[in-house]
């Protein structure tokens, strides 16, 4: 069947703002004259510090979500994850891999960069897809999530931004803290299925002194299917059962002046897989899933620790405006596992297939991020912020066993001044934002030698330097009390995974100056949108367009067997709906929610889209539904995420054994419950409440020739829980 490109014309796009419109209108017809503030702040009038901007989030052209504190605080107890619970509660994010590795994992189709209070967590010269495992979430204040291509906080957010925002300084004189202590099950009980966490938080407040330090612990054990059987680990790429976690978190103020404040914040993260079992194949042209038996695995076991450490100053009173100062270093290493892979093989070494080896990422960053805001004066309504961002990042993909180098030591340098300005016109009626942003960035790479697998070829060092000048700007409309309506242009900046380019080159001849492989991924984000914020119901709608000429997409190499890099024009287009509703009964809301996503990339070169994305590159299509309600001290949450089937049009894939080639879809409901007693919170939660038995997205669409690799989803898991506040 032929499929049409993604490129919206102009009939459609007339069709699809009415489409918005009527939707807002519906909104409006339905809801009641209630006190705008009866629930309590919503996202329109919350500062989204990813921003770069003390803008209320209603003033910006953008599709922009807050995890709150409380929440994360539930989705986190019955996933066990930050990621996994913006997955959960955004339709837009792909299912995540349940595993470490978040590779192939998704916002709008693209990689969206993960951030500590603005730090960026993502390692751009290889990316070990960790970056959503840096900090315990006990430490996490709120998830500010960004939707889209965008250059706000730099290099790498082509999807959107999850931005972690770490828990803030203690307002009052004196100590007060938090502790937390909980324990899970599978739903067997097995011995080897039983996890616990401990975690605690102390803050100390005396004058314009104040410290707040904290200790996470977490021990999480063998995951199991709806079926019974433990899950299949992956040792290769890291996993999140069967592990340990530490993390110790410090914060650090100075309230100088009234105005003047200073933070240093410090972390440290580490989790480590324990390897207590190996893989049993399963089938896929059965469809049995693999599984996990009792056995040490090779080598060392798979890991991530990461140090941060931040020094932040601001001062809110500066010549009549606002000045936000970032100075940070940030350290990891990425450890994988151990195995006698294609690609670590070679005979000048040992016998071919008798090599066992087993590769680490270690990166270095480097970087200062600067802005001021402030009104300009004798134009009303103006607001203007100017800012410089810089980076260096230094990372090298090394293996443990021999003495090779898989990616060169490389650095990667990026210097990026920026401008941008907000318009209130019409009472606060309609915004008009713009903006600029220039980014030069560097590679820099001396000579090296590709592993045997790829030739041994020797390829030239060199120095590239790319730039490109970046552009937002959007309008905002409030056309009636509770309607915001916008539309919106903004361009996102990446590089590839240079690594992963480097290190498979296998043409002879080549040199890190002039290929062409490694130049960035400039990305723009094209939406309409309108939200209804009003009574008893908070709706939104949201289209948007998104291409890249030169994208980035990861394609299994059937030779190495490992996922390659290829070049090739991207783009994407995508509906989202929201609506949240307070009903008749009291403390009764209900949610639901709808994202569907179409990719196409450009196969053949020829400057025009002809294939679909497959599983590896976009996820599926997803309706979420939950209900909440709350009476007094007992809070009660269902939810449901229906992952819709998906095929893959003309897909580059392997076979797969007898399966057809189309994605079916399936469904996970969880549930939570939570009471306030005198000593503390009580939490009780369930995740996956049916224990359904599926196919994870990831497993189900990649990989599709590897029957070790085809993993099930995590059964019915229960969590008991207290959390305490002192």
């Amino acid at each position: 069947m032929t499929r049409r490109s993604v490129r919206m014309t102009h009939s459609k796009v007339l069709a699809t703002g009415a489409s918005l419109l009527i939707l807002a209108g519906a909104s409006a017809a339905m809801a009641e004259e209630a006190d705008a503030g009866a629930g309590g702040a919503s996202v329109s009038e919350v500062v989204i510090t990813a921003a770069r901007t003390k803008l209320p989030a209603s003033a910006l052209p953008l599709t922009v979500d807050v995890v709150d504190s409380q929440t994360l605080v539930d989705q986190v107890a019955i996933s066990g994850s930050m990621v996994d619970a913006v997955s959960t509660l955004s339709p837009s994010f792909s299912p995540t891999r349940q595993k470490l590795s978040g590779s192939g994992e998704s916002l709008r189709g693209r990689s969206p960069l993960y951030a500590v209070n603005g730090i960026p967590q993502s390692t751009p010269i290889r990316d070990g897809s960790r970056d959503g495992f840096t900090i315990d979430p006990f430490f996490i204040d709120r998830v500010e999530l960004i939707y889209g291509s965008n250059a706000l906080q730099g290099i790498g957010a082509t999807g959107g931004v999850v931005n972690q925002v770490t828990v803030g300084a203690p307002r009052e004189d004196g100590i007060s803290g938090r502790a937390l202590a909980q324990v899970s099950s599978d739903t067997g009980f097995h011995g080897d299925g039983l996890g616990w966490k401990t975690a605690g938080l102390v803050a100390y407040r005396a004058g314009a002194f104040d410290a707040t330090i904290g200790l996470a612990y977490e021990a999480r054990g063998a995951f199991y299917d709806g079926d019974g059987r433990r899950v299949a680990v992956d040792n290769t790429q890291g996993e999140i059962q069967d592990s340990k976690s530490g993390s110790i978190f410090g914060r650090f103020g100075w309230q100088a002046t009234d105005h003047l404040r200073f933070d240093l914040i410090a972390n440290y993260f580490e989790l480590k897989g324990d390897a207590d079992y190996i893989v049993s194949t399963g089938s896929r042209d059965l469809n049995r899933p693999a599984t996990s038996v009792r056995g040490v695995a090779e080598g060392a076991p798979a890991s991530n620790k990461v140090q941060m450490v931040s020094l932040q100053v601001a001062h809110d009173d500066l010549w009549g405006g606002s000045l936000t100062a970032q100075a940070f270093y940030n350290k990891s290493r990425d450890i994988f596992g151990a195995d006698r892979a294609p690609t670590f093989q070679d005979p000048r070494i040992a016998p071919f297939g008798t090599l066992l080896d087993q590769s680490y990422n270690q990166s270095e960053k480097l970087g200062a991020r600067g802005s001021y805001e402030r009104e300009i004066p004798f134009v009303q309504g103006l607001t203007a912020i100017v800012g410089l961002d810089a980076l260096r990042d230094k990372t090298r993909q090394s293996l443990m066993r021999t003495p090779r180098d898989w990616v060169p030591p490389t650095e990667f340098t990026s210097v990026a001044p920026f401008v941008q300005a907000n318009l209130a016109l019409f009472d606060d009626r309609v915004h008009l934002a713009a903006g600029v942003r220039h980014e030069k960035v560097q590679l820099k790479a001396d000579d090296f030698e590709t592993l045997w697998t790829y030739g041994s070829r020797k390829v030239g060092g060199g120095d590239p330097e790319f730039s490109a000048t970046l552009y937002n700007g959007g309008v905002v409309w409030k056309a009636m009390d509770g309607l915001r309506l916008y539309v919106s242009y903004a361009e996102g900046y990446t590089v590839p995974d240079v690594g992963r380019i480097l290190r498979s080159i296998s043409e002879p001849g080549k040199d890190v100056d002039t290929y062409l492989n490694i130049s960035p991924v400039i990305s723009d984000n094209q939406e309409i949108g309108a939200e209804w914020r009003k009574g008893p119901i908070e709706a939104s709608a949201a289209y948007f367009w998104s291409k890249s000429k030169l994208g980035s997409l990861l394609v299994r190499n059937p030779v190495s067997q490992v996922y390659d890099v290829q070049r090739q024009r991207v783009e994407i287009e995508g509906l989202e709906l929201n609506v949240n509703v307070q009903t008749p009964l009291p403390g009764l809301k209900v949610y639901a929610g709808y994202a569907h996503l179409k990719g196409r990339a450009d196969s053949n070169q020829d400057g025009s889209v002809d294939i679909d994305l497959d599983g590896a590159n976009i996820s599926p299509d997803r309706f979420n539904l939950a209900a909440s309600y709350q009476e007094g001290p007992l809070t009660v949450r269902v939810q449901s995420q229906f992952y819709l089937g998906r095929d893959y049009d003309g897909a580059a894939r392997s076979p797969r054994k007898g399966r057809d080639s189309r994605f079916e879809g399936y469904a996970v409901m969880d549930a939570s419950v939570r009471y306030a007693a005198d000593f503390g919170d009580v939490f009780f939660t369930v995740n996956n409440l049916m224990d359904q038995q599926y196919v994870s997205y990831a497993s189900d669409t990649t990989n599709l020739g590897d029957d070790n690799r085809f993993f099930a989803g995590r059964g019915r898991t229960f969590t008991l829980g207290l959390e305490r506040r002192f």
